[in-house]
């Protein structure tokens, strides 16, 4: 997906560790949202008198007419005054007046984004691709707290030329102690600069990070070793994974006075003075060709003004040559001061028990080089060279930025814990929501190790000795309070997730640890919700609306069946058979009375019940109003607030599809759950929403833009108050809708829907990296990768080695598509005659191979050895 001109606006692309940090490339090359201290720091924040986080790339060319230019394109005049929020005159960095490129287009293929950046007035053309490392399966890897800049320089003249590339960052580890008690230094390695403050290594703001050039033996040269953008992820033959490394290189080397020369220029502390003095004394060296060096030492003297590092590399271009240099940035803030749920608000981040500092981080980076860029290149090659529609592939590699974006947290003993989403400087509700995360499908099967840490979360820290779930977590790991209401969408969902998390590692031991947690849980369900044990949710039951419905409804119940079934599964398998028969009965029960109490002819509406349950709170309430007044006569005649009744849910058969995606056989009707997802197609689906009336939170998909609504009202009855968001468009809830019709075989309506969903995040409106809902990058967005399921018909049970594929989607010639597993990732693809599964790491054990249902075969796939099926 290349965007260009108005559609760099909004570009923001995380880059860091899971749990450990980002930053974000923006549409024209700039960093941006530098949230590496354990909360987010997003770029909406008013002017002020001071600095925000800055880091930015100079290149200057000697000559008779020299030169210089940030390496950014142009700065979208949008930006400028931003609604008055910029009315100090755009102090960010300090950078961001400097002369730029004057053309730019951003390329994003995930985990890659990649800036071209051209002007006619200088002779020299860059391609800067920021990327971090993401491996699946390899949580480490895919942990690293840093971001790594790759800046491809091409002469496109037809003269040598003389450059120097500089890079600079503004001292990112400012403590209590402000500037005055920052310190820098070179790395040991002399490649770069190093900055910590005087904090007590103990306290909140006490850090490190690291400036770094990348270079070693192994992975740069005078020549180009890294492969340009197109190349990175594009479609091609398996030499354009990742090619070989050259082995020699130069290396720096230091002068008498310990300052690096050779290689690597560094200034480790820039000339601290008030104003804007340590930048207007960086640029004048910069663009005259006089770039001093220091050893950082003078910092010790706790100098006051504006301190930062920079590094420069020095080159000669010949035409037509390209060079790339490769920037690494590394955090490391090692103590969190605050928690949330719970008592204790001190804990560490999953990185401190890997990396000392920043500096070890960054040179785990230049040690392992060889390792993690190959296999990042390998996972966005077989991921971006799946022949899925582009609208679903987009959807599917954008969200996935998601996982390294300050909505996901890691602690030290490596339990994952996340926000729904982010607001400007803080995580937005908080305990990894078991109702919003129940519709995020990437973890589970990227990161399987991680999504099980969430199962133990919610069963061994998150629940009383009832089987209440608070649905909201504690952080740093500890019990939590039981003094609301449970979720019930999210708790049941939780049990259909501990089917899937075993079908995904095939661990029964870890199952048997948890099964008797979860029983626990699904009985207080019914005890709570179903104590007439009908199958089917009644009493007030409180879910992902934030409001309680009161009655039967096919949200809510289908998940309860959906959970039924499952925990009947794995009764079975754990050799409980007289368990697995009461749930199943039930599911049974509860299914039949959805198809003969509650649907329509068409979908599964509510029947709002107050009266004949065993909570009288509502049916008490009434009595407390006088005659005429006019709150208790809109109750009286309506019933409990913030219901849907004769409404048409987009998630009124989310059961059914969590049921299909993770291998669970219900008693639900297909036939009915296809008519309901018809109908929500037919009515909830709005190509145009500008006459559609939205007075909750519009800005999701508003004007002439498209979006399917939660619920609409085709046949009337719409109540006065109906649930608090039934007006608005989440993404979420449109790639659980559009998954669902296309594995129910309603492709061109499921298409149909993710398509107007990416057309709303085209770069100028809304960041193509960040579908926000109550916060930015927020996790239900990652229902978005239930697609790549759900068009493939790709299944793998580790439990019986099957693996199950059929494309859905229409394709000619070959069809192809990446894969996850617990034991490794790679490419599945279906000829006329052939059934291909390569691994690009790891293996795959498959006792039964299963295309369209038929049996194929069996064998096991390795790395290098392609399994082949003829049939």
């Amino acid at each position: 997906m290349i965007y260009e001109g108005a559609k760099l606006l909004q570009i923001a692309m995380p880059m860091g560790g899971i749990g450990a940090g980002t930053v974000c490339l923006n549409g024209h090359g700039g960093l941006q949202d530098f949230s590496i201290r354990h909360k987010p720091t997003l770029s909406a924040l008013p002017d002020g008198h001071g600095y925000y986080d800055g880091a930015f790339a100079l290149l200057h060319i000697k000559g008779e007419t020299p030169i210089t230019r940030l390496v950014e394109g142009p700065l979208p005049p949008e930006k400028l005054y931003d609604q008055g929020l910029q009315a100090q005159g755009y102090r960010k960095g300090g950078h961001e007046g400097l002369p730029r490129f004057s053309e730019c287009s951003f390329e994003s293929r995930y985990p890659f984004g990649t800036v071209t950046l051209s002007d006619p007035k200088v002779p020299v053309a860059i391609e800067l691709t920021g990327w971090s490392p993401f491996i699946p399966g390899d949580e480490k890897a895919s942990g690293i707290p840093a971001a790594i800049l790759h800046y491809k320089l091409t002469n496109t003249s037809d003269k040598p030329l003389s450059i120097e590339f500089s890079y600079h960052w503004a001292h990112p580890v400012q403590g209590k102690g402000g500037e005055k008690g920052t310190r820098n230094r070179l790395l040991k390695n002399g490649q770069g600069v190093y900055f910590t403050n005087t904090d007590d290594p103990e306290s909140e703001t006490f850090g490190s990070a690291a400036l770094m050039v990348n270079l070693s033996p192994s992975n740069l040269s005078p020549r180009p070793p890294l492969p340009g953008a197109r190349e990175l992820a594009g479609k091609g033959g398996e030499n354009s994974l990742c090619p070989p490394f050259p082995k020699e290189a130069r290396l720096p080397g230091r002068g008498a006075g310990g300052e690096v020369i050779g290689e690597v220029r560094c200034k480790a502390m820039w000339l601290r003075g008030g104003w804007f003095d340590s930048l207007s004394a960086l640029w004048r060296e910069v663009e005259s060709g006089q770039f001093k060096q220091n050893d950082g030492s003078a910092s010790e003297g706790g100098l006051s003004g504006r301190n930062g590092g920079s590094v420069l590399v020095e080159r000669t271009l010949a035409p037509g040559q390209s060079e790339i240099i490769p920037i690494v940035l590394a955090w490391h803030f090692p103590n969190v001061g605050w928690g949330v749920g719970g008592t204790e608000k001190q804990w560490k981040p999953w990185y401190t028990t890997q990396w000392s500092d920043a500096e070890a981080a960054a040179e785990y980076i230049q040690a392992k080089f060889t390792s993690l860029w190959p296999r990042t290149c390998r996972f966005a090659k077989v991921l971006h060279d799946s022949t899925l529609p582009p609208a679903v592939l987009d959807a599917i590699a954008s969200n996935l930025a998601i996982l390294k974006s300050p909505t996901v947290l890691r602690q030290a003993n490596g339990n994952l814990w996340g926000w729904e989403g982010c607001f400007t400087q803080s995580g937005c509700c908080h305990g990894t929501c078991t109702h919003v995360w129940n519709y995020a499908q990437a973890l589970p099967h990227l990161f399987p190790a991680l999504e099980r840490t969430l199962r133990e979360q919610e069963y061994l820290r998150s629940m009383d000795g009832r089987g209440h779930v608070n649905f909201r977590a504690a952080l740093p790991d500890a019990p939590t309070s039981h003094d609301y209401h449970a979720a019930s969408d999210g708790q049941l969902g939780g049990i259909l997730k501990l089917w899937r998390e075993w079908q995904i590692s095939g661990d029964t031991a870890w199952l048997a640890r948890l099964y008797p947690l979860a029983k626990r849980s699904l009985d207080f369900c019914i005890a709570a919700w179903d104590p007439e044990r009908r199958g089917v949710l009644t009493e007030p039951h409180h879910n992902t609306y934030d409001i309680e419905f009161w009655g039967a409804e096919g949200m809510c119940s289908s998940i309860y069946i959906g959970a039924l079934s499952a925990m009947a599964g794995l009764a079975a398998a754990l050799q409980k058979p007289d368990e697995a028969t009461v749930y199943q009965a039930l599911a049974q029960s509860g299914a039949a009375f959805l198809d003969t109490e509650l649907f329509n002819g068409e979908y599964y509406p509510q029947t709002v019940q107050w009266e004949g349950l065993r909570d009288t709170s509502f049916s008490e309430s009434l009595t407390l109003f006088e005659e005429g007044d006019e709150w208790g006569e809109l109750l009286k005649r309506e019933g409990p607030k913030y219901q849907y009744g004769t409404g048409c849910l987009s998630d009124g058969v989310i059961g059914a599809w969590m049921a299909s995606l993770y291998g669970v056989e219900t008693p639900l009707r297909k036939d009915h759950i296809a008519s309901h997802l018809k109908a929500v197609f037919t009515h909830n689906f709005k190509p145009d929403l500008f006459e559609h009336a939205c007075l909750q939170r519009p800005s999701y998909a508003l004007g002439h833009e498209p979006g399917l609504l939660l619920c609409t009202w085709p046949h009337g009855g719409k109540p006065t108050l109906p649930f608090v968001y039934s007006d608005e468009v989440w993404t979420g809830i449109e790639y659980q809708v559009a998954s669902h019709c296309i594995q129910a075989g309603l492709v061109a309506e499921g298409l149909a829907i993710v398509e107007a969903t990416r057309s709303r995040y085209e770069g100028h409106v809304r960041n193509p990296f960040n579908e926000y809902e109550c916060g930015s990058y927020y996790a239900r967005a990652m229902a978005s990768y239930a697609l790549l399921q759900a068009c493939t018909g790709f299944r793998y049970s580790a439990v019986t080695q099957t693996l199950e594929f059929g494309p859905r989607v229409p394709y000619t010639g070959t069809f192809q598509s990446f894969f996850s597993t617990a034991t490794g990732f790679g490419t599945i693809s279906l000829t006329n005659s052939t059934l291909t599964v390569t691994m690009a790491e790891g293996e795959l054990d498959i006792a039964r191979t299963l295309l369209h249902e038929k049996y194929i075969g069996y064998g096991t796939a390795r790395d290098g050895q392609p399994l082949i099926f003829t049939f």
